[in-house]
């Protein structure tokens, strides 16, 4: 039966395919598939997983007969022998095997969607004590992944899905069919996992517009949809899925005309790619001739190559946190640094990149399930540069990094929510000391000017204060937004009222934008509202001639820089600002 699910669009496109689903927690199970003579390998590999656990259930079965009744209960021996019972369940190990052998899927990802099937039946069932056995299952297959963990042999990514007739997609269970990801909450760290990933598009029950996981969406360029509430629960394993990312819809078991409609839709939405690709090396300049610099938000240095194949000029926001995340406490080094961002310098050829300094904490933490708890609103808390400047050990052993990679092509540096006049002083203290510990080890760098991020009103409120001390600055909406409506821009319960239309947020970015021009000094806009291009009209007419965003948004922007009259939209801009709903003249 087809049934829709609606959620947040958060980065545009089609994608169709069958579902992966994902339970909260399995998020870093690996995903791959293998060939037809892996096959026994892997099946293998899983028997071997089965057959470790059960010889580490039989060993404690017989600790627990040395001991009395009152050192090991009997409720324990039970356990243990639904645990063997469900080790052994022919379900199990016959859809492993199914996975496998048909879906060529490697041992982890088999397991997990088996057990994923399984559970779903064991919600079914209407007695109360055989559906909790779900939670031991759950338990045997965590204790059979612990085992084979770091035990999976290395595959080459396999290539992209062959393009298929949509009559072909309704018919075809081979293993080229395209899959999509349903997941309750992917962490950006997880996001990464998917740069190569097998996956056309995905959907989570959670999250916001400007999340991290949505942002790092746009960013990998496939079609999302996430605050999806329920959605991993309402679709299963293998269902026809349809997402689409310019709604913020998920179809699920489609008819084959609508399945024909959205098959339409999808080569639509690949001819216009094709249309706006013609534009990566014509310059951004408007029809007045003013020109715009359009750069690249990259996360990792590898991010360097698309950003020059979307014709970014540059980088404006290389998000150095990705580098520290899901590594359980273990921080990058001084080299490991230095090396990373030296490989974004030389893959941009000489453009500059701007590398933003550490930004963890709320929506961000450091490693998926250590998120912080302990304050009632982490998104107020230690966090970016605060959190930084608690560290100064760490701190300045990224700032080293950073200033080291400058010496190998042009290299900006921003400071992300800083608010206070000390702490731009102890920043820019820090700053001198690393450069000084460099000089005494007598190894080499490079200028590096210094910026800082408009994120928070109290930023936007002095801009006299940071203009003397900073070289540049960037406009960061997404957190401007959020702390300037109080609005939790993870949370998709209040995300009607996320607005990046609102009066006192575009007054706060314009008189950002105009204070920086009369004093001389660049601002750029490195927030979602710089690859919308609903706004780019309205920040061309403010006065923005510096933009930076994902590389997926990069011709879409440029393209609307070609149309517009810079000279003729600021009166118009300055209308826009200054009425009471804005986002009626904006059509937004």
């Amino acid at each position: 039966m087809t049934f829709s699910v609606h959620g947040i669009a958060v980065a545009r496109g089609i994608a169709i395919g069958r579902a992966v689903v994902m339970g909260s927690g399995r998020a870093d199970v690996a995903h791959y598939f293998v060939t037809p003579e892996q096959v026994p390998a892997e099946i293998e590999r899983i028997r071997n997983g089965r057959n470790a656990v059960i010889d580490e259930i039989h060993r404690l079965q017989q600790t627990i007969a040395a001991m009395g009744p009152k050192e090991a209960p009997h409720e324990l021996s039970a356990l243990l022998d639904v645990h063997l019972m469900l080790l052994q369940d022919e379900d199990l190990i016959t859809g492993i095997k199914h996975w496998i052998t048909d879906r060529l899927y490697n041992a982890e990802w088999a397991l997990t969607t088996q057990l994923e099937v399984l559970s779903r039946q064991f919600d079914d069932m209407e007695d109360d004590y055989l559906r909790e056995r779900k939670a031991d299952l759950e338990q045997v297959a965590e204790r059979i992944l612990r085992y084979m963990k770091g035990m999976a042999s290395p595959v080459a990514q396999p290539p992209a899905p062959k393009r298929k007739t949509q009559q072909d997609l309704l018919l075809d269970d081979s293993v080229d069919v395209p899959l999509v990801l349903v997941a309750h909450d992917l962490s950006p760290a997880d996001m990464l996992q998917f740069k190569q990933s097998v996956f056309a598009g995905f959907v989570t029950d959670v999250g916001g517009k400007t999340s991290h996981t949505a942002i790092v969406a746009r960013s990998l360029d496939i079609p999302a949809v996430v605050g999806a509430r329920g959605s991993s629960n309402l679709v299963r394993q293998d269902d026809w899925v349809i997402i689409d990312g310019d709604a913020g819809v998920m179809i699920v078991d489609p008819s084959p005309i609508i399945l024909a409609e959205y098959g339409y839709k999808q080569r639509q939405v690949e001819l216009e790619r094709g249309r706006l690709s013609r534009l990566r090396h014509t310059p951004a300049v408007t029809l007045d001739g003013q020109k715009v610099e359009l750069l690249a938000n990259i996360e990792l240095p590898d991010d360097a190559e698309a950003a020059l194949r979307a014709g970014a000029v540059g980088v404006g926001l290389f998000r150095s946190e990705f580098l520290f995340m899901g590594r359980q406490g273990n921080m990058p080094d001084e080299e490991e640094q230095y090396l990373a961002y030296r490989r974004a310098v030389e893959g941009m050829q000489g453009l500059p990149v701007t590398v933003r300094t550490l930004d963890v904490g709320a929506d961000k933490p450091l490693d998926e399930g250590h998120r912080d708890e302990a304050h009632l609103n982490p998104a107020l808390g230690l966090r970016a540069i605060r959190w930084s400047l608690a560290e100064p050990e760490m701190f300045r052993t990224q700032l080293r990094a950073i200033l080291r990679a400058a010496a190998h092509g042009r290299v900006n540096m921003l400071i992300p929510m800083i608010a206070h006049a000390t702490e731009i002083r102890q920043t820019l203290s820090l700053i001198d000391f690393a450069r000084a510990e460099l000089d005494n080890r007598g190894i080499a760098y490079g200028e590096v000017p210094v910026g800082a991020m408009i994120e928070i009103p109290a930023a936007a409120l002095s801009l006299r204060t940071f203009l003397k001390y900073f070289d540049f600055l960037s406009i960061g909406t997404n957190d401007l937004i959020q702390y300037t409506l109080a609005i939790d821009r993870a949370d998709e319960s209040v995300a009607h009222l996320y607005d990046p239309c609102h009066p006192a947020v575009l007054r706060l970015v314009a008189d950002t934008i105009s204070e920086c021009r009369r004093q001389g000094k660049p601002v750029s806009v490195c927030g979602e509202m710089a690859g919308d291009t609903q706004f780019t009209r309205l920040l061309l007419g403010l006065g923005l001639r510096s933009f930076s965003m994902h590389p997926a948004q990069i011709l879409a922007v440029k393209q609307e820089v070609l149309r517009a009259d810079a000279g003729r939209l600021e009166a118009w801009a300055r209308e826009v600002v200054d009425s009471e709903d804005p986002s009626v003249a904006l059509g937004a």
